[in-house]
């Protein structure tokens, strides 16, 4: 298997099967099959809500190279009036830059650095944006789900609820039958502001916006978590708190409060993996709670990706990992998507198909009917190490 590997890895460094899944298990006897908000899915990596995901070209060029899913960019809610609580979030994009940024112990890692925030245009726009992307999902392409930051409260003061209704009510009906897709952005940048100072409004925030989307139409819900300015326990706190949420996504980027910027790391991904792993050595199998995860910072590799799945991730979002410069993917054709998906699959030394063929070996996976299976990982997940 490990020569067969390194022909594959050759092979498709100029061009990826969009089928490539199917190609695992044929060769490897390996189902990478994933999901996220329990749809299912043929692979476990997805985009981030960002940068990389606000326009149908980015979407059809993702769906051309295989990915699984996108978060589209997150579109800040409104009244019917058009008046935004949060409108400080709606502010254009400066252009991204890609940086090093060495964890604290030296290790080299990337990040992404820029200033805007959310959705600068119009709500229409990106109602239509949310069409199209419920028409990649509806043909099989792409799962697309659409982002929200919805008004937070101070303790005391009620819940905008005009912002939900109107925001909420104007997605479901671009998506059309069935229940909406959604997740609910905390965005790191919250994580220096001063509405994140305090541990119970954050808890009440979690506690009940869940119940604000849900009153006005049939959601499945993702709540992306932020990395507060607190300990791990209170991240441990947050994730029990979304008790209403159909999934969680943990955890967004830490934040500096010296630049004023969030980012990501090897810092990110070892304080995620941390509280991850503590979550889910606390909570036996036959108590684990309902709610699915989805683990998202740092993801350079499929090994990393594993570590995630170890912990009770059933799929992965990234978003620095696709605009590293090119020199950086060992593929030398097709678009960074393409380039990324080859690296972390079929990486022959800290690719997902090598990572799932080691812990075979090492007696942490057996096979199932003949195939090793990536959930199966999720399914007994536990504290590694």
């Amino acid at each position: 298997m490990p020569s067969a590997l390194e022909a594959d890895f050759e092979r498709f460094k100029r061009e990826l099967p969009r089928d490539f899944p199917d190609h695992v298990r044929e060769a490897y006897g390996i189902e990478l099959a994933a999901r996220y908000l329990g749809e299912p899915l043929a692979h476990p990596i997805g985009k981030g809500s960002g940068q990389l995901s606000l326009n149908v070209a980015q979407l059809e060029d993702d769906a051309a190279a295989g990915l699984a899913f996108a978060v589209l960019k997150t579109v800040i809610a409104e009244d019917e009036r058009g008046a935004q609580a949060m409108a400080a979030w709606a502010i254009h994009e400066t252009r991204m830059k890609v940086e090093r940024r060495a964890a604290a112990d030296g290790r080299p890692g990337w990040t992404v650095t820029w200033k805007g925030r959310g959705w600068d245009r119009s709500l229409d726009d990106y109602v239509a944006l949310v069409r199209a992307g419920r028409d990649l999902t509806r043909a099989g392409r792409l799962l697309v789900v659409p982002s929200v930051k919805y008004h937070l409260p101070r303790l005391g003061e009620p819940f905008r609820e005009a912002e939900y209704r109107h925001t909420t009510r104007r997605l479901a009906e671009a998506w059309g039958d069935g229940p909406l897709p959604l997740e609910k952005d905390f965005s790191p940048t919250l994580a220096g502001d001063a509405l994140a100072e305090d541990r119970t409004q954050i808890l009440r925030w979690l506690r009940e916006v869940p119940t604000q989307i849900r009153a006005v139409a049939p959601v499945r819900l993702a709540v992306k978590l932020m990395n507060a300015r607190f300990d791990d326990a209170f991240q441990l706190e947050m994730m029990d708190a979304c008790g209403d949420a159909d999934a969680l996504v943990c955890f967004n980027r830490l934040f500096d409060p010296g630049r004023s910027v969030a980012y990501g790391g090897w810092d990110l991904s070892d304080r995620n993996l941390r509280v991850l792993g503590a979550h889910a050595s606390a909570v036996s199998p036959s108590a684990r709670p309902p709610v699915r995860l989805t683990g998202t910072g740092n993801i350079c590799s499929g090994r990393t990706l594993l570590e995630y799945a170890r912990r009770g991730c059933e799929s992965v979002q990234l978003h620095t990992f696709f605009q590293l410069p090119l020199e950086v993917y060992p593929g030398t054709h097709g678009s960074r998507t393409e380039r990324a998906l080859h690296k972390l699959v079929f990486d022959p030394t800290d690719g997902l198909v090598t990572g799932l063929l080691e812990l075979e070996v090492q007696g942490l996976l057996e096979r199932r009917s003949g195939a090793l299976h990536f959930l199966d990982l999720v399914a007994h997940a536990h504290r590694a190490g």
